[in-house]
């Protein structure tokens, strides 16, 4: 089981499921033929994320989440920076629920430390399709295309 630890910088907590976190996490690193390891979820506001950003990768623009990626021996570990202002945004943009983009964002970040990657086409529907599939078993009700 992994051991997730959760964080909330220059926000107020938001309320998190955190069993169905728990449960659909193991189950996608599980699935992806890796082992469950440590990570830290840490909700922030945009302008931590920014600062975040900017220190450490040298991007000077707002993102949804940051990943940092500590992965050894299919053990996945890392650090998730996600920004609710962000996902909050998204959700609005996108016509879903606060917490089916908040969970999206989580699983995206999960996926990275699983190895996905998404600066291609190819690659960006990918992570997509995995995505939606474990919101699917998060219990959310994904529309087919």
């Amino acid at each position: 089981m992994s051991k997730l630890f959760y964080f909330f910088e220059e926000i107020k907590p938001v309320k998190l499921h955190k069993n169905t976190l728990q449960n659909t996490i193991d189950f996608l690193i599980i699935n992806e033929n890796k082992h469950p390891g440590e990570v830290s979820l840490i909700f922030c506001s945009d302008d931590y994320l920014l600062k975040i950003n900017e220190q450490y990768l040298n991007h000077n623009y707002y993102t949804d989440i940051v990943t940092f990626d500590y992965v050894e021996n299919c053990v996945i570990s890392g650090d998730l920076f996600i920004s609710i202002h962000r996902v909050e945004e998204n959700a609005s943009q996108l016509d879903v629920t606060f917490d089916e983009e908040l969970y999206r964002v989580v699983f995206h970040g999960i996926l990275h430390l699983c190895g996905y990657k998404d600066k291609t086409s190819a690659e960006k529907k990918v992570m997509r399709e995995k995505e939606d599939f474990y919101l699917e078993k998060a219990g959310f009700k994904m529309e087919k295309k």
